[in-house]
């Protein structure tokens, strides 16, 4: 009968990691080693070698990824001067305590500040520092074979042995043709076959780790020349990607004008649809905005549409639908009937049934009823679904559906050349309100086609039937986003392959013993303990069994014979 044990040997008291399985149990994984550093020798270049070793070490790896994660909290928290610098004024007045704290700590600018800087390239130059050593290690590995066999194979962890009178060169060769036949990396080593499989599990954590330096240069870029601006338009108009056109603009620090893709759109139609029963009434269904874009100067003009969601693609520029409200016509006329000022006027929304206010300032042309230059300004209120029931100026729906625009009228200086003005607020410190025949205030309703006529011959104000849309696009260009993608997708990959390979040895030994009995010893070895290399090992096993089977035990009176040692062995 043949002698065949799959398992753990008895004589492992102590685990493999701790016996002298010289070049067998060694490199298995390209991690450096972590050991205490010792106390650093005199002078700056035993300083800077301890510092090295520190900052190279997977603890102070792990340790400044945490701290850059935690450092990224306050920049979600708290406002950003790059994101919003009004609300950052706005909790400077609210808390006169924190916002000099803040400014101090560089809170209101997290991703730009010193501290953050010095984390981020410090985990820089510690990734670099590991992936590199490592990278040349597994390069030698692969360029090299699987090491021979331990002397006493019965150390290892996962082992078996039995006798055949198969020859032990047919034994190798079968045990070598089954080995790579299981993708086995395989040769033999003088009386054993020596293999070696999962390299991929080094590669998938050399690829996570070279994935977050991709995620940080690419991070990095996209901070500083990234580009970020806004632009509301009407129906109609024509928008070109250069700086003057935006309505709000903000960059990185290393952004040039010319990085710009160079593109143009126009607005033709923007539509909008809503619920119209149900418990849902007035969600939107669908946002979209019907455009023709070219790119470059000279480019032909194509037809597409930009929904919520689903941006318009130009190179490293996406362009995104982000807001929408409605454009009332407005005519204004003086005393003569002239036309002063007649534009589809924006409107902000209040609400989500798109209740809006405004205003309209006249600035150029208009003479009162004296002949006297002067600018006017209106205030607007509009609902696009007025219901009288309500008694209260606030939309019931956001579609189209009883239009009302309240108006109030003002003259005088509207403080243009004073500084930069609010196109959507109205400065009265100069201004004078028009007064009914009561002397209050002059206020109307208008429905589209309706006119307030402004007292004393100074003229009126028209509500035109046409009511058009305005849609609010942001155009984003960030030159690192495919990178970052790219990168946290291999880091995903890389760190499954890291987690659910395992790198395995296996060796199978096979020497003719002093009855002249061939006997074939095979074992294998993990990084960690594993119930996949038992199994993979009695797998192995029983298919080499079926090639060299077992031969009948030796008499029960007898002595089984010791192995005899290869050529050249240690006795």
């Amino acid at each position: 009968m043949s002698k065949t044990e799959t398992g753990k040997s008895q004589d492992t008291d102590k685990s493999p990691d701790q016996e002298d399985l010289g070049a067998a149990g060694s490199q298995l994984s390209t991690a450096p080693r972590e050991e205490l550093s010792p106390v650093p020798g005199l002078g700056v270049i035993g300083w800077a070698r301890w510092f090295w070793r520190q900052l190279t070490s997977m603890r102070v790896a792990l340790l400044l990824l945490l701290l850059l994660s935690l450092g990224a909290i306050p920049g979600s928290l708290i406002p950003q001067t790059g994101a919003d610098l009004n609300k950052v004024d706005d909790f400077r007045k609210a808390h006169k305590t924190l916002g000099p704290i803040y400014d101090k700590l560089g809170l209101f600018h997290v991703y730009s500040s010193v501290w953050f800087s010095a984390i981020y390239i410090l985990l820089f130059v510690s990734l670099i520092g590991c992936i590199v050593p490592r990278t040349w290690q597994f390069v030698g590995q692969l360029r090299g074979r699987p090491p021979g066999a331990p002397k006493r194979l019965t150390r290892l962890p996962a082992y078996t042995t039995w006798r055949t009178e198969a020859d032990p060169e047919q034994v190798r060769e079968a045990a070598l043709a089954l080995l790579k036949k299981r993708r086995f990396r395989a040769h033999v080593a003088g009386d054993a076959v020596a293999a070696e499989k999962g390299y991929l599990r080094e590669v998938g954590n050399l690829a996570f780790h070279i994935a977050l330096i991709v995620l940080l240069v690419a991070f990095a870029s996209g901070q500083l020349y990234k580009s970020d601006g806004t632009k509301l338009m009407v129906e109609g108009d024509g928008f070109s990607n250069a700086l003057p056109m935006y309505d709000d603009f903000k960059s990185g620090s290393l952004f040039q004008n010319d990085d710009l893709v160079p593109f143009s759109f126009d607005l033709k139609d923007f539509k909008g649809t809503y619920e119209l029963t149900g418990p849902n009434k007035g969600t939107p269904r669908t946002y979209q905005a019907k455009i023709d874009y070219s790119v470059g100067a000279y480019g032909r003009q194509k037809p597409t549409t930009i929904k919520v969601n689903e941006p318009l693609h130009i190179g490293d520029a996406k362009v995104y639908l982000v807001s929408h409200g409605y454009a009332p016509v407005i005519t204004v006329r003086d005393g003569k009937g002239k036309v002063v000022y007649r534009a589809a006027t924006p409107l902000l929304p209040l609400d989500g049934n798109v209740t809006s206010n405004g205003v309209v300032k006249v600035m150029d042309g208009y003479r009162n009823a004296q002949g006297q230059k002067e600018q006017l300004g209106f205030q607007a209120f509009f609902v696009p679904t007025f219901d009288p029931k309500s008694g209260t100026m606030l939309s019931q729906f956001p579609a189209l559906v009883n239009p009302l625009l309240a108006v109030n009228a003002y003259h005088g200086d509207l403080g243009v050349d004073s500084g930069t003005q609010n196109v959507y607020q109205l400065d009265k410190t100069h201004m004078k309100a028009f007064k009914d025949g009561k002397g209050q205030l002059l206020k109307k309703l208008l429905l589209p086609g309706d006119t307030l006529t402004l007292p004393n011959g100074a003229g009126s104000v028209t509500f035109e039937k046409n009511i058009k849309e305005w849609a609010g696009f942001e155009i984003v260009q960030e030159p690192g986003g495919g990178w970052a993608l790219g990168g946290a997708l291999t880091a995903i990959f890389g760190l499954a392959a890291s987690l659910f390979i395992q790198r395995r040895r296996v060796w199978v030994r096979a020497v003719r013993g002093a009855d002249g009995v061939t006997v074939v010893e095979m074992a294998g070895l993990g990084r960690s303990e594993s119930a996949k290399v038992p199994e993979e090992l009695g797998a192995l096993a029983g298919t080499l069994y079926d090639q060299a089977p077992g031969a009948p035990e030796p008499d029960d009176d007898s002595t089984e014979s010791p192995v005899v040692p290869a050529e050249g062995a240690e006795k």
